[in-house]
């Protein structure tokens, strides 16, 4: 037996538990490819051999999954591996400096693993701990507030090689920094009240109260969640044993979100409550969470909640008492992955696949998760309709605007006193969220993301609704200070990474306009790449797969529009014309041969004298 072979039998050997827990279910590949890594530190190539035999899955098809996700390891990452926050608010905090620190005291490149397979040092695009950075991961651990002292501390102790159980337990502690309260936040409950009152309204009220509430989607694209829930309630099964299924989407990748990682830590009875309601209505018996990679942190807790609400009759068979009423929930770990968040990637990665947004129609109220009839609602989405079930939908629309009803919650963080959760109703002013925050020499807000819009000093009196400035939450600040060139330079590097590779002009196009943001920023661009900028963001909108590539110069255009002055000063030329010049170009060849007879050089000069090339 070849070394290979015996290695792989004995990785199917550790593997089998890990695989019997989960049915041995292709599907749930994502998670057994994360719980094995656990195990072993890193996928082998024998490891992806074992599971793909586990599973009855083409090793191509395995591999392929595990090369997606970027907290997904085919080679060793070392013992520590530490990832800094690349979002620009923690670049505004100095992440960068304190990056080369690490790596300097570690004597070790970033991006590499050091030649005693002990720690490597990257960035990762964000840890949705924007309110308390900088932040970094360590194996996955969330540190927050970074200084210069601390991270010498942090090289002492990987030095030392002690377990992460020995570090600082205040390097760990992230706050929820809740600084102002509405109707949810300041919402007082008993776990299962929103269950019970949805059950005792009866499911189709319980739709009829969400038609009233006028309740839209809070991930940002603001569907009507009741045609969301009717639709899926409608649309039959597929299969004799067909269920609808609810998701509840926690994966906030957004750079600058971190308002499901709020509600998640202390309003989680909130959330399952909500979930439970939903699935009430739409008659689903199972629901799901897909919890971004990044909040690791929270499972157990989340799933020690779980537990306490079966034990209490409020999950699982019999909800509350009710005999063939049942309803359970599980809790999916994402690997890295910001595309996922697209409603339809995330279904593709609940599958066990790579998050390739899907081609619609088909929809997932209609086809969505396993084929199923599916409905995806956001966390703070969710968290609505349980309060809408407590309190009624004439309740929830008399609050906000007649067209956004209800309130919002704004992740704020950058150029602020006071960073954290505001939560406001509908139709509050730029201006006053600005005030509130302390952001008194503010010269621009990027609302919703980089994926969102841009507002210049001027458009401050705007209000925050779905009829003017829609948002998922994530306000992020930048003072009079900041070069709004390098904003969108950060951006822009957000959008290559993150791309998925699917299509070419998403593929393609982020990386042309990186090179063209890096070409300007060191001097070198011209009115040529601005206006490339602008070319590309036309065939990014018109031609991309997904709604990544289709925002992906969002950014780019709005400070172009209203920053301009940032991106003219490092132009090298404001009328330059691009040419070639390929007699030019032969020059280093010629001095390399010893050379400069007419027939080493290029055109017609060289050729035919007196003639003009």
């Amino acid at each position: 037996m070849s070394k290979e072979c015996f290695e792989t039998e004995r990785l199917e050997e550790l593997l089998r538990p890990l695989v019997d827990r989960h049915h041995a279910d292709p599907l749930q590949l994502v998670q057994i490819l994360r719980e094995a890594q656990e195990l072993v530190g890193y996928l082998p190539p024998a490891l992806l051999t074992a599971t793909a035999r586990a599973l009855r899955l083409p090793r191509a098809q395995v591999e392929g999954v595990a090369g997606f996700y970027s907290f997904f390891h085919l080679t060793p990452p070392g013992r520590y591996r530490v990832l800094f926050s690349d979002n620009i608010t923690d670049r505004m905090l100095g992440s960068g400096e304190l990056l080369d620190r690490l790596c300097n005291r570690l004597w070790i490149e970033r991006g590499k693993v050091s030649e005693d397979g002990l720690v490597s040092v990257d960035t990762t695009s964000c840890t949705g701990m924007c309110d308390q950075g900088p932040a970094l991961l360590v194996n996955g651990q969330a540190l927050t507030r970074l200084s210069g002292e601390r991270i010498d501390r942090i090289s002492e102790l990987i030095r030392a090689q002690a377990p992460l159980a020995d570090w600082p337990g205040e390097y760990f502690r992230v706050e929820d920094n809740i600084r102002r309260r509405d109707t949810l936040l300041s919402a007082e409950w008993l776990a299962g009240e929103a269950l019970q009152a949805a059950i005792g309204r009866g499911s189709e009220a319980m739709l009829a109260e969400m038609q009233l509430s006028n309740l839209r989607g809070r991930g940002g694209a603001g569907f009507t969640t009741a045609i969301k829930w009717a639709s899926a309630r409608r649309a039959p099964c597929h299969g004799d044993d067909g269920l609808r299924y609810l998701v509840c989407n926690a994966d906030e990748g957004e750079p600058g979100t971190f308002k499901d990682r709020v509600l998640l830590s202390s309003y989680a009875d909130l959330v399952f409550d909500g979930m439970s309601v939903a699935g009430f209505s739409i008659g689903a018996s199972k629901g799901l969470l897909y919890l971004r990679g990044e909040y690791a942190y929270l499972l157990p807790a989340l799933r020690e909640n779980l537990e306490r609400r079966r034990r209490s009759g409020l999950l699982g068979r019999a909800l509350c008492g009710q005999v063939g009423l049942d309803f359970e929930i599980d809790i999916h770990l994402g690997a890295g992955a910001y595309v996922c968040g697209e409603e339809t990637a995330l279904l593709e990665s609940l599958e066990g696949k790579r998050g390739i947004p899907r081609i619609r129609p088909p929809f997932p109220v209609t086809a969505g998760y396993r084929g199923q009839p599916t409905v995806v609602n956001n966390v703070e989405t969710l968290c609505k309709a349980a309060l809408i079930a407590v309190r009624g939908g004439a309740w929830f629309a008399g609050l906000g605007t007649k067209q956004s009803t209800g309130s919002k919650l704004l992740s704020i963080s950058g150029d602020v006193e006071r960073p954290g959760i505001y939560e406001y109703p509908f139709g509050v002013s730029v201006d006053q969220v600005l005030q509130d925050c302390g952001a008194g020499n503010a010269q621009a807000v990027q609302v919703s993301g980089p994926s969102g819009v841009c507002l210049a000093m001027h458009e401050f009196s705007r209000s925050i609704a779905f009829e003017d400035v829609p948002t998922a939450g994530a306000f992020m600040v930048f003072g009079a200070h900041r070069d709004m060139f390098e904003v969108a330079r950060n951006f822009a590097h957000f959008f290559k990474h993150e791309s998925c590779g699917f299509c070419t002009p998403c593929r393609v196009g982020t990386s042309l306009v990186a090179n063209c943001m890096d070409k300007i920023g060191k001097g070198l661009g011209t009115q040529y790449e601005i206006n490339q900028i602008f070319k590309i963001h036309r065939l990014l909108h018109a031609a991309s797969h997904c709604g990544l590539g289709q925002a992906a110069c969002n950014p780019l255009f709005d400070t172009l529009q209203k920053f301009r002055p940032a991106y003219e000063r490092r132009l090298c030329s404001l009328d330059f014309e691009p040419a070639f010049d390929l007699d030019q170009a032969l020059a280093a060849a010629r001095q390399m041969t010893g050379r400069d007879d007419p027939a080493a050089h290029f055109g017609l000069a060289a050729r035919f004298p007196g003639v003009a090339s």
